[in-house]
């Protein structure tokens, strides 16, 4: 499962969907997530790519604190 939280916007996909696998690096699954949600890959730049234990994947805006 693929958790994507974007521009306030909640989404929730199979990998297949996206075309990615777990071996695949940042960079290559912000590109596929990018044309998924049909915008420009550098929108994505700041973004963390959690990958869970389980396999999942939650991509994100980076948080800030203080």
């Amino acid at each position: 499962m693929v958790h994507i939280r974007f521009e306030g916007r909640s989404l929730d996909l199979t990998e297949a969907q996206l075309g990615i696998t777990a071996n695949m690096n940042d960079q290559v699954v912000k590109e596929h997530v990018s044309r998924h949600l049909d915008i420009h890959a550098n929108r994505l730049a700041s973004y963390v790519i959690d990958r869970r234990p389980s396999g999942d994947f939650i991509i994100r805006p980076e948080a800030v604190y203080g």
